[in-house]
């Protein structure tokens, strides 16, 4: 597919200039059909398109029509705070990258990164990650945008009987593929991990990525070997370390993640991800019976929190995902705002911790299948593998865990409907 950007600095002003006036003389009806005329042409456009709508409305994006005109534009929630731009279509995806010399960044995800209620990790990279201002940067400069839903997230509302309601969602987890221009996978980045870490991660795959693109055959394989034996390696020797810190010594080496059963249960997968099980246990542990030695299974919590204490730095939120923050949680006039810096500080003890754990537990395992080409060179095998294997929610699984074989719920039909 072949784009056509904009070919002068001098058209680019004139079509800005030809859309505001329109805009901003219109109601709020009909503001919102232009906007969304506008959106279908500039969305061709690709990110050249997004800055033109961001140089037309630069003055305007309080406005809620303009916000919902970017978000389609964008297709992504909020793309006021990180102003990137997401191809759905990874043929086209791959055009772009093709045409740029770009890697591509492909997020999987359960639930629609342009809906509020998708996965919560998804849910938590449009808050701390996407508008991070260093992040958005290197994201908009040197990486092709691509996300894919890997199947409607589960969604839950609790009717209080008194017209109040509670919407949350329950399960799933998200992934960053790292792929080359023809869609073959490079490395991943699994759930949720910290802003600096993220953007470390992000560095070292475009590092590798322009290293692969120079090589052809069967020296593209054994570089990908070599550089996740290497990252392997670089893990076993930080997580010997950090438990050297705190007083262990002789650790156990690396294994593969926590193994998966027939049907592993929401709790078990949920487990895996500190930020979003802080959100959803409360809801898993009244829709599910008690597991008390799920999280045993899974590894020590203590030794964990321990280990995410070593990072908090890496964790810290800049200020303009604590702007958003603060936009979305505190929108009546009613709720203190002073409660900010502890939500804040929460979720970033949160998100240190799913860092560690991330990165020992389910990047190794990562690296371990690249290293022996295990289901790793087709994007859609591998995706399957790591949903079933890393996340525990294999698409044999129509249920999510959320419905247990074992559990009598003395419910018709187990309340299935």
């Amino acid at each position: 597919m072949k784009f056509s950007p904009l070919k002068t600095p001098c058209v680019l002003m004139l079509i800005s200039l030809s859309f505001l006036p329109a805009a901003e003389a219109q109601n709020p009806v009909s503001q919102a059909s232009q906007l969304s005329q506008e959106v279908t042409t500039l969305r061709k456009q690709g990110n050249q398109g997004l800055q033109v709508f961001l140089k037309t409305y630069a003055n305007q994006l309080n406005n809620p029509n303009v916000r919902i005109a970017l978000d389609a534009l964008c297709q992504q929630r909020d793309c006021y705070a990180s102003r990137l731009y997401w191809y759905t279509d990874l043929e086209q995806a791959k055009a772009a990258a093709q045409a740029s010399g770009k890697p591509i960044l492909s997020l999987r995800l359960l639930g629609k990164l342009d809906q509020d209620l998708s996965c919560a990790n998804s849910r938590f990279f449009r808050v701390a990650l996407y508008p991070n201002a260093e992040i958005s940067k290197l994201l908009q400069d040197r990486f092709i945008l691509h996300w894919q839903s890997v199947r409607p997230v589960p969604k839950v509302t609790i009717d209080f009987g008194d017209g109040r309601k509670l919407e949350r969602t329950i399960t799933g987890n998200s992934i960053h593929y790292i792929l080359d221009a023809s869609g073959r996978p490079l490395d991943a980045i699994p759930g949720l991990y910290s802003p600096k870490a993220f953007l470390r991660q992000l560095q070292q795959a475009e590092v590798a990525a322009k290293e692969y693109r120079q090589l052809a055959g069967v020296n593209r394989d054994r570089f990908l070997q070599k550089y996740h034996s290497d990252r392997l390696q670089a893990i076993q020797t930080q997580w010997t370390n950090d438990l050297s810190k705190l007083g262990i010594s002789s650790p156990p080496r690396l294994t593969a993640s926590p193994s998966n059963t027939t049907q592993p249960t929401a709790t078990v997968a949920g487990s895996l991800a500190v930020s979003k099980m802080i959100v959803e246990r409360p809801l898993l542990r009244n829709i599910q019976p008690n597991s008390p030695d799920t999280l045993a299974k899974v590894t020590d919590e203590e030794a964990w929190n321990k280990l995410g204490q070593l990072y908090l730095a890496d964790a810290k939120l800049d200020q303009n995902s604590i702007a958003l923050i603060k936009a979305k949680r505190f929108q009546s006039a009613k709720t203190p705002t002073d409660n900010l810096s502890k939500l804040v500080n929460k979720f970033e003890t949160a998100m240190a911790i799913d860092t560690v754990r991330n990165e020992y537990m389910l990047h190794s395992q990562i690296h371990q299948w690249f290293m022996t080409n295990n289901q790793t060179s087709n994007i859609t095998i591998l995706n399957e593998k790591v949903y079933s294997q890393l996340f525990l929610t294999p698409n044999s699984d129509p249920w999510l865990g959320l419905s247990p074989d074992d559990t009598y719920n003395a419910i018709d039909n187990d309340g299935i409907r």
